[in-house]
């Protein structure tokens, strides 16, 4: 047995993305990212280095990479190379987390591998260390060391938790997440709102506004749902705004897509039955969906 980490979903409860910068080409967005208990396992084993790679990974779904276009083996040589740590490992990926979705997927299990990693070669790292690790390998990859819900600022590289108060307000929520058989890509998602803009993007100051009203009332979550990829993202996909404004429509559901899609989540009363809601995804997307119920840590 080696050392096993959860490797969680994420979803945005709230995306603004508020325009595209002129010295690199990347966007600068305002979003609360929330984790879920629902995701992937990370497991990282020794093994003798020998001639061969000093990490392997291999997965249960045989759709995902497992070379070195995959993060995982980018982020577990880029622990060797913080580290210059000498020893071997195999990594397995048990795979949940459905692919193109908008649920950070790759980024979570870069960090759960940093994270098993480390804990295979005795704790070498401490925390600002692998926050900095992380930050190198893609905006979103640091949220997944908060275990918790936080504001990402910049390109999503700016992290910052949730006040305690606006966190209770989210942990333990019931979430359903949904998603059609389709994916779509997020570079094709920022390029499409960069092409379309200004029409698509929310300017930082009115996304901090509606940001701190919510952070410092004390309205539910249902309240701070936003996300302006929807825009580009509901012209093409046309299948995500019929389901999301039927969910709304005739079961009341607070229903948003996650990031960039295509993921869609709904925010689940404590009491609420399922069947129903999820009947009416199936009647949508057909038996391919992808649906789960999470709750937000």
């Amino acid at each position: 047995m080696g050392h096993v980490v959860f490797s969680p979903a994420k979803i945005n409860l709230f995306l603004a993305v508020t325009g595209r910068r002129g010295t690199d080409g990347y966007h600068d967005l305002v979003s609360v990212a929330a984790p879920l208990d629902f995701g992937d396992e990370i497991e990282a084993g020794s093994r003798e280095r020998g001639a061969g790679d000093q990490f392997t990974l291999e997965c249960d779904q045989p759709e995902v990479p497992v070379d070195g276009t995959n993060l995982v083996l980018k982020a577990a040589q880029a622990f060797a190379t913080a580290t210059g740590w000498p020893g071997g490992a195999h990594i397995r990926l048990t795979k949940r987390i459905p692919l193109g979705a908008g649920l950070g997927g790759g980024s979570s299990n870069a960090v759960a591998a940093l994270r098993a990693l480390n804990g295979l070669a005795g704790g070498v790292l401490p925390a600002d260390r692998l926050a900095g690790i992380a930050a190198t390998l893609g905006a979103d990859c640091p949220l997944f060391l908060a275990d918790a819900p936080v504001v990402m600022r910049g390109r999503g590289e700016r992290i910052e938790p949730l006040p305690a108060a606006a966190a209770a307000r989210l942990h333990g929520r019931r979430v359903l997440l949904f998603k059609p058989s389709f994916a779509i890509g997020t570079a094709w998602a920022y390029d499409r709102m960069a092409r379309e803009a200004p029409r698509h993007y929310l300017p930082a100051a009115a996304a901090e506004v509606r940001l701190a009203a919510w952070l410092k009332g004390s309205a539910p979550a249902e309240e701070l749902l936003f996300n302006n990829m929807e825009g580009v993202a509901f012209a093409k996909f046309t299948a995500l705004p019929v389901l999301v404004e039927k969910l709304r429509r005739k079961s009341g559901l607070a229903a948003r897509m996650s990031g960039s899609g295509s993921a869609c989540f709904a925010l689940l009363g404590d009491g609420g039955v399922t069947a129903p809601v999820v009947a009416c995804i199936r009647e949508c997307w057909g038996p391919a969906a992808f649906v789960q119920e999470a709750r937000l840590l």
